[in-house]
């Protein structure tokens, strides 16, 4: 968006890109839209994202916004260009009648040590509880060749990590030719770049891992051993009221045949407290899936009801036991990361430098130097000791 704004020529406009994963960010949205507007009362506030594809009438509604653009119409460069001069206030379509997600060719992010490339979008799946479908439409994928493309032109310009990303990674191909998996998309990068040093997943779905994903986590040393789960909660029942497609069994299945195969995977997972109907029973579930499926990295979600979801018409849970319960799942997070570093002290790590005295490990573990080290590299560092959040090398 910065460099479709930047070509059009489009000056003394603020942008905001919303999120509308939950009421909150939707609340926040609209609290930042006004202090925005007052740290910049000459310039054109324009609107797009999520929230703004769902719900263009609260920010069109918005005195303090000028424009508002849907999640299609913000990638098209003939958006930007129109917005220089009089333009139509809302510019918002049909976000499911969109059959194909654009390869945007970006050749830099803020520092070159990390990359995304998003090669999919969209979901087809309509858990109870989420409003994204309807911000980003049907699942549709970036086809391989394009994506390698991308990875190609990024490594030529020095970055050293590609991270993949999609609105649900692992359904990846299911629309293009064939119906590639997402695992032959892993293989096909990592064979037609072999300069890439590092390739990461964001999050994906366990369920649709498929048996090349698998193949290139036990055997590609390029793949970093670190997933994001959407797992979403730890109780079967409470999964199947979501309408997710896995168990609680099937989640701790997943970790162990992945660690099975890459003893040092470590991995991330979202997880709602205080879903609907939610009981004490089915939240310790939850808090025990923090062990029994080796969690390190958590993204703990209150559970917010979002307006046109089934969820929102199941009993809720008391708001202040929701609070209390989602506190349990972060103290349950921060002691897992503990954990973790504690047990990397004395080990060796090839740290991807993000900035003269930080890097992360392959396992996204953040680490601290007490001298410069060069930025946008992959150093072999020592690590001497952890604290609660972080290493020490």
């Amino acid at each position: 968006m910065k460099e479709l704004a930047t070509a059009s020529g489009l000056q003394n406009a603020v942008v905001v890109n919303t999120c509308a994963v939950t009421a909150e960010a939707v609340r926040k949205a609209k609290q930042d839209i006004r202090k925005l507007r007052r740290a910049h009362p000459e310039a054109r506030v324009i609107v797009t994202g999520c929230a703004a594809q769902t719900e263009p009438a609260t920010f069109s509604a918005m005195d303090e916004v000028d424009v508002v653009i849907g999640n299609t119409e913000k990638m098209q460069p003939a958006t930007w260009l129109g917005l220089i001069g009089k333009t139509e206030p809302v510019q918002v379509d049909d976000i499911m009648s969109v059959t194909e997600t654009a390869g945007h060719l970006i050749d830099g992010f803020g520092t070159r040590s990390r990359a995304y490339v998003q090669v999919q979008n969209g979901c087809d799946h309509r858990c109870t509880f989420c409003i994204i479908p309807y911000g980003r439409g049907n699942s549709r994928s970036v086809p391989a060749g394009v994506v390698v493309d991308q990875i190609k032109r990024l490594v030529d310009k020095g970055y050293q990590e590609v991270v993949l990303t999609g609105v649900d990674l692992t359904s990846w191909g299911a629309d293009l030719p064939a119906a590639p998996k997402l695992g032959d998309l892993v293989m096909r990068i990592l064979r037609l770049v072999p300069d890439l040093p590092r390739l990461r997943i964001s999050s994906i779905d366990s369920i649709e891992v498929d048996e090349n994903l698998m193949q290139a986590i036990a055997t590609e040393p390029r793949l970093m051993p670190h997933l994001h789960l959407s797992l979403q909660h730890g109780d079967t029942l409470i999964l199947k009221r979501m309408k997710r497609r896995h168990t609680r069994d099937d989640a701790i299945r997943f970790a162990e045949e992945a660690r099975a195969v890459r003893p040092d995977m470590t991995f991330g997972a979202d997880i709602i407290a205080g879903f609907p109907t939610e009981t004490d029973a089915h939240f310790a579930n939850s808090l025990a899936l923090v062990k029994d499926c080796h969690l390190t990295w958590l993204h703990v979600f209150p559970y917010s009801a979002r307006q046109g979801t089934p969820a929102a018409r199941m009993p809720a849970v008391n708001g202040a036991t929701i609070k209390t319960r989602a506190a349990a799942l972060r103290a349950a997070g921060q002691d897992a990361v503990a954990r973790h570093l504690a047990g990397q002290v004395g080990q060796t790590h090839a740290v991807l430098m993000e900035n003269p005295r930080m890097g992360r490990t392959p396992q996204f573990a953040e680490v601290h130097f007490g001298t410069d080290q060069p930025t946008s590299q992959i150093v072999t560092a020592q690590i001497k000791s952890a604290t609660r959040e972080n290493l020490v090398a």
